[in-house]
């Protein structure tokens, strides 16, 4: 059932070398969701991907996570995907890897899905925001 609700019914015997890069991210969520974790951590699930097949993925996680009432720690280094799919962004130093700072996302982005969260007024502000201490932690390095 929940192949036919990610958009892979019919493709149940297929091997995994069968499908494309975006139907292996499917088919790896719906492993996941399938035990019915409390918390899902998703390690660069987009890196891979194609832009576009990335944009629908992360609507595709960001509507089952809600759907499915999930918590999810996302692992990322793309500014744009942590604001478009998250509650708050923890920023960590490199080397050792310590917690520098919380971003918590304003409601009128996190109630939006990715797409539109990106082409929300409040995002470019954030994006800068993020970007302005990212840069500022490598020129202290």
């Amino acid at each position: 059932a929940l192949l036919a609700e990610i958009g892979l019914g019919g493709v149940e015997s297929y091997y995994p070398s069968q499908l494309s890069g975006g139907m292996r991210q499917r088919a790896a969520l719906v492993r996941t969701l399938a035990t019915d974790p409390k918390l899902l951590l998703l390690d660069e699930p987009f890196s891979a991907l194609d832009q576009q097949t990335k944009l629908k993925l992360e609507e595709l996680v960001w509507k089952t996570l809600k759907q499915y009432e999930k918590t999810a720690v996302l692992v990322t280094h793309d500014i744009e995907e942590a604001i478009a799919m998250s509650d708050r962004i923890f920023l960590f130093s490199p080397r050792p890897g310590r917690l520098v700072r919380t971003f918590v996302i304003p409601d009128e982005l996190r109630s939006r899905p990715p797409l539109a969260a990106r082409q929300h007024p409040a995002f470019s502000p954030l994006f800068q925001s993020i970007w302005k201490e990212m840069e500022a932690l490598e020129s202290s390095s």
